[in-house]
């Protein structure tokens, strides 16, 4: 009879975890093109092709690799794992240019205006800038890591499923060739379906930092492998060959690398054109994270509505005079970590160009334009409220103070998709509005 009893047992089973399997088959077919318009979407049960034992083997590894063993850990209410690593076991010290890294203890010495301004807080209402401490969703909780260590955002076999490839997991695609343009211009391209609405200084310049306010929205984006973000660039090398070295930093939407649709904190750094260098956040080692409370990749809430209250996150980058190494500031002057100069060649030195702005990938999913949005969505004509802006744009000198930027060009590549329009305040100093929809009856 115990046999008989098994035997009927066992059917439902089989059959549920046949509809299961059926189930999220299901879903991954919708979720490439559906789930990424979504703030609230989980795009965890990603499109998988067949995964074999050796190729999850080799992720396993990796992981064990960049997910270091924390003291404690949190759930943020988005469902990610925040793990607190001991500052000396995070991933920043494997590579092999910091074998014998000391971490900076004495703080740098933060840049400051050289002329006063006045607060642009007070000039417009309805913005928002909160303390940095406050601006990520792991914090809704009272959730803090404690002193001493490091918040990291866990990877998931998930994430690495969502890449390409295991090799191209955390990293920017390289972008292609260069947009035919004057040889001071930044390096842009249509080659590859990145499109750009930004802000730039001269090549010839000597710039050793700079900083801007980035209006924080959650564009919509049409499908799991496109990606839209704000951010500013600091750069020097070749645009046309294969040395440039870029420090990167702003807010991204990028449901491949996340997994979701919510804007993130992110950075990112190379030292040679985005071939074989450098990562997205801690995801390889690099960056030198010092602060315990802000955790690079996390969700940044709340966000910016149409003709609604207005958030914005003020994010700083720039090289300390005595030691060398490029320091970002996020928010109210919180230190957040620094890229070592070892891992630079010409940014060893200083930056020739700053870039401020928009960009998005533009993959033609479906033979016509994407829908993925830039910024707010709105086009740069449309203003506050509507369209998203950087204000403030500054730039650090050679005796570590801030000025305000000055003799910005712009760019757009198609500005029936997305455009830039700037301007001077004497709140927001250099500023500008950017943005767009994308497709629509001007953009195909």
């Amino acid at each position: 009879m115990g046999t008989v009893t098994r035997k009927r047992e066992n059917p439902p089973l089989v059959v549920l975890v046949l509809l299961l399997s059926f189930f999220f088959l299901l879903m991954s077919q919708t979720t490439s093109s559906q789930a990424a318009h979504s703030p609230s979407s989980n795009l965890n049960y990603t499109k998988y092709r067949q995964v074999s034992n050796l190729r999850l083997e080799r992720i396993e590894r990796h992981l064990d690799k960049i997910n270091k063993l924390p003291v404690m850990t949190f759930e943020s209410p988005d469902g990610d794992i925040i793990d607190c690593v001991h500052k000396r076991k995070q991933p920043a010290l494997d590579h092999p240019l910091l074998k014998n890294h000391k971490i900076q203890k004495v703080p740098p010495e933060i840049p400051k205006l050289k002329t006063v301004k006045t607060d642009a807080m007070n000039t417009r209402d309805a913005i928002n800038n909160s303390s940095a401490v406050n601006w990520q969703l792991w914090h809704q909780n009272g959730q803090r890591c404690p002193k001493g260590t490091v918040p990291i955002r866990r990877s998931k076999v998930h994430d690495v499923l969502r890449a390409k490839s295991l090799y191209d997991f955390g990293k920017k695609k390289r972008s292609g060739l260069p947009l035919s343009r004057r040889v001071d211009a930044p390096d842009v391209v249509s080659g590859n379906g990145h499109e750009h609405a930004i802000a730039y200084t001269g090549s010839s310049q000597e710039i050793y930092g700079a900083k801007a306010t980035i209006n924080v929205w959650d564009p919509t984006i049409e499908v799991v492998n496109e990606f839209s973000l704000s951010q500013i660039w600091v750069l020097s090398g070749s645009f046309d060959g294969a040395d440039l070295n870029s420090i990167e930093a702003g807010w991204q939407v990028s449901p491949e690398l996340y997994g979701d649709s919510r804007p993130r904190l992110f950075t990112y750094w190379t030292s040679d054109s985005y071939q074989a260098t450098g990562c997205y956040n801690l995801l390889c080692s690099g960056f030198v994270q010092t602060n315990s409370r802000i955790a690079i990749g996390a969700a940044i809430s709340p966000v910016s509505s149409v003709e609604g209250s207005q958030y914005d996150v003020t994010i700083l980058i720039w090289k300390d005079p005595k030691i060398g190494n490029w320091w970002m500031v996020f928010g109210d002057n919180t230190l957040v970590g620094y890229w070592p100069v070892e891992l630079f060649t010409h940014l060893a030195d200083r930056a020739t160009m700053v870039e401020w702005g928009g960009e998005v990938v533009n993959s033609r999913a479906n033979g016509e334009h994407t829908s993925t949005q830039m910024g707010s969505g709105h086009f740069a004509d449309d203003g506050f409220r509507k369209a998203s802006y950087f204000r403030n744009l500054e730039i650090v000198d050679s005796d570590n103070s801030l000025s305000s930027a000055q003799d910005i060009s712009i760019l757009a590549e198609n500005t029936n998709c997305y455009n830039i329009k700037s301007a001077y305040s004497s709140e927001w100093g250099t500023h500008f509005y950017f943005g767009g929809p994308g497709r629509n009856p001007q953009c195909t």
